[in-house]
């Protein structure tokens, strides 16, 4: 059984390579070979791979992992052949099941060279040709239909075909548009994004049930993240608004898609809901249109007995316009109707207002989203906190960052700690720590040595509650550990000159435990009492 297993970075890179080289029956025999057994003497040199395959006789092989296309063979097959296959296979093998990923490959293979497929042949020969460049002039359900005679077929095999999709999508669509005037580029290549987001959330639902749907999810989840950040990526480096007014065809037709996508409501890894409002509030200047699409959500609201996702995604956008046309107030009304308010939802504001440093506006939105933020998951309130710190720094007051903080604990104690030690409120600090019953044992040396420095009597309190909960233990372990924590009060009351104070605690200590031999053990090992 092969043993070499080369790193995951290389196995994705030469999956990708795979369908822009091979010949589909090629690579099925190449598949045949590593079957059969016929692969061996597989080892690492260098950046290659090398192996002896087994055909009419003996072929050597090398793989190449960082330039595929100098990739050889001993035979005499004049690209590349079954043996490099085998040996693809082969590496493959401790990843998955080779079996599945030649369909896989075999899908990609034919996309790329055949578009369209399903129909009678003089059909097929009919649509390839109008098929084989998307037109300037067509419309953009048009490019939608030309995306899918590219990757007709493409489906899900392996933990990797999410991002083979992704890359090959990237790579193969935006060359068709290379000759086009700017402004239709530009929508085009948008569109192979809300192509690709399409896709991705088809992959997600038809994969729901497979065995392997964890890694399915996650690799559409990877993907849809890259997606958007693309798009955030291509808007930034183009005006909309001029777009709009250069094609004004294209671009309506471009939100009326994008509305049929968003707005649907469904488990999607797109956030759908942020790409809606994120092209929207790049039209800023287009009145007409946004009214136009006021009335169309105003329509679709009106409706009754909708499922309450889907009624949530048209409350969300319907606000959008509110907030886009000044109206915070209105917006905050609409919506108080959700059914199910998510904060995240609305991070696309404050990272807007804080990219612009509006901080009035930042807060407004801050204590809106308070109501909805403590059953936020983890990483959301983070990011609320974080947006909440920023602020204060530009407020000339920072009391209601600590009401909010002291609302919101134990969820916001690490970012709560963190700022009274910052604002060296030492005392609110230790006060935090013994409501929190949190031993100077699990605190970092260099909080409690600045504290020390400040006033060493204010970590008192702290030692004490550690030691005695530590004691209440009851056994070996736990009275060590008492120890070591009075080894450390009793240095605090050296330095602060109160041994009297220091002999006074240990003997009521003492008596308070007097029945715990092994503890009062510990306490004469320590020389505290006789």
């Amino acid at each position: 059984m092969l043993k070499l297993q080369i790193p995951k970075n290389r196995m994705n890179y030469l999956i990708k390579q795979i369908p822009l080289h091979f010949d589909a029956a090629v690579l099925e025999q190449g598949w045949e070979y590593y079957h059969k057994g016929r692969v061996a003497d597989v080892d690492l040199k260098g950046t290659s791979i090398q192996s002896t395959v087994a055909g009419k006789r003996l072929h050597n092989t090398t793989v190449n992992l960082e330039n595929f296309q100098d990739s050889s063979c001993s035979c005499s097959f004049d690209g590349f052949c079954q043996h490099i296959g085998a040996t693809f296979f082969s590496l493959y093998a401790p990843y998955g099941r080779p079996e599945l990923l030649l369909q896989q490959l075999k899908q990609q293979i034919f996309a790329r060279k055949k578009p369209l497929r399903g129909a009678s042949p003089a059909q097929e020969r009919k649509e390839a040709a109008k098929a084989t460049k998307p037109e300037e002039t067509a419309l953009p359900a048009d490019w939608h239909r030309f995306f899918e005679g590219r990757f007709h077929g493409f489906s899900i095999s392996h933990q990797h075909s999410i991002e083979t999709f992704y890359d090959s999508a990237l790579e193969s669509l935006p060359g068709f548009a290379a000759d086009w005037k700017s402004s239709m580029r530009e929508i085009y290549m948008l569109h192979i994004v809300l192509f690709m987001m399409r896709k991705i959330e088809q992959f997600y639902q038809e994969t729901k049930s497979s065995y392997l749907s964890y890694y399915h999810e996650n690799g559409c989840k990877i993907a849809a993240k890259n997606c958007e950040d693309k798009l955030a990526q291509l808007t930034q480096g183009m005006d909309l608004n001029a777009s709009f007014a250069a094609e004004p065809k294209h671009m309506l037709a471009t939100l009326k898609m994008l509305g049929e996508f968003a707005l649907q409501g469904k488990d999607s890894p797109i956030d759908w809901l942020f790409v809606y409002r994120f092209i929207w509030w790049k039209l800023s200047a287009q009145t007409t249109a946004q009214k136009e699409e006021i009335q169309r959500l105003d329509a679709l609201l009106s409706k009754k007995d909708q499922p309450a996702k889907r009624k949530d995604a048209l409350i969300a956008a319907r606000a959008h316009f509110h907030i886009i046309q000044g109206d915070t107030d209105s917006a905050f009304k609409l919506l108080e109707l959700l059914a199910h308010p998510h904060a995240k939802d609305y991070f696309l504001y404050l990272n807007y207002y804080y990219n612009d440093q509006q901080w009035n506006d930042m807060l407004v939105w801050l204590r809106w989203l308070f109501k909805s933020i403590a059953q936020a998951n983890h990483d959301d309130f983070r990011t609320f906190c974080q947006y909440w710190l920023d602020t204060t720094k530009h407020l000339e007051s920072d009391s209601e960052w600590v009401q909010v903080m002291e609302s919101l604990l134990p969820r916001s104690y690490y970012y709560y700690t963190a700022y009274l030690l910052q604002t060296k409120r030492y005392r609110q600090w230790v006060d935090l720590q013994l409501a929190n019953r949190i031993s100077p044992l699990n605190l970092y040396t260099l909080e409690l040595k600045a504290i020390e420095e400040h006033d060493a009597a204010l970590l008192l309190p702290l030692y004490h509650q550690a030691a005695e909960r530590a004691v209440l233990e009851k056994n070996r372990a736990s009275y060590k550990t008492a120890v070591r924590l009075l080894k450390k009060l009793h240095s605090l009351y050296k330095q602060l000159g109160q041994n009297d104070r220091w002999e006074h605690y240990v003997y009521r200590l003492a008596d308070k435990f007097s029945r715990l031999r092994a503890f009062q053990e510990e306490l004469k090992k320590g020389k505290w009492i006789r």
